[in-house]
């Protein structure tokens, strides 16, 4: 993909069913819906190939934004860490 790095790689793919992926894939859905419902066709029955490929285009950029946000909270903490790691003085464990 173009907008994550190479270093993505080495994280665990996240499940295909994820709250992302299930929110853009119902909005894609319901955009078929509202299309149909503008341009006067049967809700429901009229263009059901619609349908099915705006919900697995929107599954589809839901499943890589869940990607991209694991990967940036990653990145985030690995940068954390290590700063914890770098300045013990500044994160000294207080006594009772």
């Amino acid at each position: 993909m173009a907008f994550l790095p190479d270093e993505a790689r080495g994280l665990p793919p996240p499940p295909l069913l994820n709250k992302g992926s299930a929110w853009l894939g119902f909005t894609g859905w319901f955009a078929a819906l509202l299309d149909n419902a503008f341009n006067r066709r049967p809700v429901l029955r009229a263009g059901v190939h619609r349908q099915i490929l705006f919900t697995t285009v929107g599954w589809f950029v839901g499943y890589y934004l869940v990607k991209r946000t694991e990967y940036i909270h990653a990145k985030r903490d690995r940068e954390l860490f290590d700063y914890v790691r770098r300045h013990p003085e500044d994160f000294k464990i207080k006594g009772r």
